[in-house]
């Protein structure tokens, strides 16, 4: 059974910077691509970053150039620095590990960002 531990959100001014960060218990961390997700109320959840097993990074749009996703496999970490946010990064932020047949969410962690 894999449990996976969100923090690092808060309130944060428009521009400013945050750091997310999940903890992955189990055994099969480093051979699993790990994601972090947000919704946003009345909104679907969606891919916000994704990390393979191989650290290659895919992101969502309109956060490349502000996000960047890391692993550190030894300490079974997934983290999200993200600069320059913007009241539309404003949501809940999920961290996601890839398993077949079901994959694991973490608990969810807030991320408000004022105007």
């Amino acid at each position: 059974q894999v449990q996976l531990v969100e923090s690092g959100g808060g309130l944060v001014q428009a521009g400013g910077s945050l750091r997310l960060s999940c903890v992955a218990s189990g055994s099969i961390f480093s051979t699993s691509a790990m994601g972090w997700y947000r919704q946003a109320p009345g909104k679907q959840r969606e891919l916000v970053a994704r990390i393979s097993s191989t650290s290659r990074t895919t992101y969502l749009e309109s956060v490349k150039g502000r996000f960047t996703i890391s692993r550190d496999n030894a300490k079974n970490t997934v983290s999200l620095q993200m600069n320059g946010l913007k009241p539309e990064d404003t949501a809940v932020y999920y961290c996601n590990l890839e398993r077949f047949p079901t994959d694991y969410w973490g608990q969810g962690t807030q991320v408000t960002v004022s105007s």
